[in-house]
């Protein structure tokens, strides 16, 4: 009995968690879309090909940002820019389905283009704003109403619109080439965050931001370092001289014991063979005049 009531008071606590988290049933995720897309179908004049189609559209961008809301409210800034994110993925595979001139109307109506917005901490569907009577529908329920959980979107195409690639076997229009994306631009997603959630601008980072100019000191430091306890000896500013094994050579060579004189120079026997050529022409002279005397002498005693 006491296991009985543990897991009832289990079930209990789940059933009132589990809608909060989810922020919205099944049930009711259903009728808003089909509201949403009733009065597209009104005031763009879809065919029932492009009612259905565009139920798909407006039935898997509300199933993801279903969870998102909350914060999106509170203004988080990663929640912001997922909503961002999957409201362009919406607005882009609507491009496929509807005409070039519907496109155009539906960009002109914000409860269209832009259909959550923030009121009072909590979010809302804008189209409750201009059709104030939510049990009125112009048309029928899409035929698959109650069997499409999201089969169409295009996590299951590879991130490729499934209404891209089947365009062509399904409608003949021209498909609007505009600018559609809202995170396109930074001005253009600030405005739109602000009118639709009440956030002016995006917060700075963290990591990024750094005060204008950096305080002089800073406070309860010591302005010098103090120094580290050195583990190992202080090291010896020169290096010690290591012990010669071998003698020091002399600086200068002595000079070695020359066996024969030096050579004379080439000045030195020139000078020696001009000397000896004017000794021998002066003992030639002399010899002539002592033989002229002898000469003479030996006539004059004849």
């Amino acid at each position: 009995m006491k296991r009985w009531t543990t897991l009832l008071m289990i079930v209990c606590m789940l059933g009132i968690t589990i809608p909060a988290m989810g922020a919205m049933s099944i049930s009711k995720m259903r009728q808003n879309t089909r509201f949403l897309t009733d009065r597209m179908a009104y005031e763009l004049q879809l065919t029932p090909q492009q009612y259905d189609d565009v139920y798909e559209v407006n039935y898997d961008f509300i199933n993801n940002v279903r969870y998102l809301m909350d914060d999106v409210v509170r203004g988080y800034d990663y929640a912001l820019d997922r909503y961002y994110d999957f409201l362009d993925v919406r607005n882009d595979d609507l491009r496929w389905i509807l005409s070039s001139a519907q496109y155009r109307r539906f960009m002109g109506a914000e409860h269209f283009y832009r259909p959550i917005y923030a009121n009072n901490s909590k979010w809302q569907f804008r189209i409750y704003t201009v059709y104030t009577n939510i049990n009125f529908f112009y048309y029928g329920k899409p035929h698959h109403y109650t069997t499409y959980c999201g089969g169409h979107y295009r996590t299951h195409f590879n991130n490729v619109s499934y209404y891209q690639t089947h365009y062509r076997n399904r409608y003949r229009h021209e498909v609007y080439k505009g600018n559609y994306r809202i995170r396109h631009d930074r001005v253009t997603y600030d405005n739109h965050r602000r009118r639709d959630f009440n956030v002016a601008v995006r917060p700075p980072k963290k990591d990024n931001h750094r005060p204008a100019t950096p305080p002089q000191t800073r406070p309860n430091r010591p302005q010098a370092r103090p120094e580290r306890p050195q583990a190992t000896p202080n090291r010896p500013q020169a290096r010690p001289e290591r012990p010669q094994t071998k003698p020091s050579r002399p600086q200068t060579r002595p000079e070695r014991p020359s066996s024969q004189h030096n050579a004379p120079t080439k000045r030195e026997v020139k000078r020696n063979t001009d000397r000896k050529e004017k000794d021998s022409k002066k003992t030639r002279e002399k010899s002539k005049d002592n033989s002229r005397e002898r000469s003479a002498t030996r006539m004059r005693t004849v």
